[in-house]
């Protein structure tokens, strides 16, 4: 499949499923899923979101942004999926265990949940290069491409292969002691952003920003976010960075909480490397990757990021401009618009 080619829908077919059980309305989009799945020979892997959390640092817990549907206290009660139940009507049902490689061999991903969700599943669809499609059944649910009241129209499209695919970029991060630059001390990769931010509740970050190896500001700050335009919309939004539409390709960095002059949002080329040094006097860091994956940033090491080779594919099943997104998902007013009169 290429981007913007109709889905090929010859051979077997499998679809991974990654669900937020804790969600009410979860159990009824699933199984009108796994009806439309067996009526037209589509296998199913489903996959409970939660499952994906069980032994996550506790960095994920402390410093998860507040765009990330993560509970900030204990998780929903989860509604356990009956693959026995969605058998009966003749779907075939398969619960794996949660792996990086869960995705391996689907076709592509169905995300039930919202934009926590979202991400969570990016994870699996990431490696395997296989495409990804949100269903909300969360609040703003800004990643979804469609409403849970929309299941049916969306599963009919999906079967038919009336789809295409969109390329999102994607950052890699790098963690670097300076005086040992080879090889990193860790990495990792962004959809959304790279927050990299205080591990203290007390006092600031001394930060400096460089671009393409040239120091541009200095400030203390309770931290910086290098986002991609899909995650414009954000954390990065709500530190105060523009909102950018998701078919550009560039770097977003946002200063967040910052004391110093010179700290508005830079928009960099897709091709520079953008770098953010901590003091070596001052407070370590953490840099979190869309609020999933936590990285120990010590004092005086530098968090380098540059644009991945593989993107996140997305699946679009609408053309609805992305200013109509804007409009509906952050209930926008419009009121006095008449347009263009004819």
């Amino acid at each position: 499949m290429t981007d913007d080619s109709v889905a090929d829908v010859a051979g077997a077919r499998e679809f991974l499923v990654v669900a937020h059980t804790g969600r009410e309305n979860v159990l009824g989009t699933i199984e009108a899923i796994a009806r439309h799945c067996a009526a037209a020979g589509v296998a199913l892997r489903i996959v409970d979101h939660d499952s994906l959390d069980r032994g996550a640092q506790d960095h994920d817990i402390l410093y998860s942004p507040a765009h990330v549907d993560r509970p900030a206290s204990l998780p929903p009660e989860n509604i356990p999926v009956d693959p026995d139940h969605l058998r009966s009507f003749g779907a075939v049902v398969e619960v794996p265990p949660v792996e990086t490689a869960s995705a391996d061999g689907c076709e592509l991903v169905i995300v039930l949940g919202g934009d926590g969700t979202f991400l969570r599943a990016a994870e699996l669809a990431y490696p395997a290069e296989v495409p990804v499609l949100g269903i909300n059944l969360g609040h703003i649910g800004f990643l979804a491409e469609a409403e849970a009241n929309r299941v049916d129209e969306v599963m009919a499209q999906l079967i038919a292969g009336d789809y295409r695919v969109e390329e999102r970029m994607t950052l890699d991060v790098a963690i670097v002691d300076p005086a040992h630059p080879e090889p990193p001390a860790a990495r990792s990769w962004a959809l959304n952003e790279i927050a990299v931010l205080n591990t203290t509740k007390h006092g600031v970050l001394e930060l400096v920003t460089e671009v393409d190896g040239r120091p541009v500001s200095a400030f203390g700050a309770d931290g910086v976010l290098i986002a991609t335009p899909t995650g414009s919309t954000a954390y990065a939004f709500s530190a105060g960075g523009p909102v950018m539409w998701p078919d550009l390709e560039a770097i977003l960095v946002v200063p967040n909480n910052a004391h110093a002059l010179f700290t508005r949002p830079m928009v960099t080329s897709p091709r520079s490397s953008v770098a953010v040094e901590v003091d070596k006097n001052g407070r370590p860091a953490v840099a979190l990757c869309d609020g999933r994956r936590a990285l120990d940033v010590p004092a005086g090491s530098r968090v380098e990021v540059r644009r991945s080779e593989r993107s996140v594919r997305w699946i679009r099943i609408d053309s609805d401009p992305f200013a109509d997104r804007l409009v509906t998902k952050f209930a926008l007013p419009v009121t006095g618009w008449r347009g263009r009169q004819a």
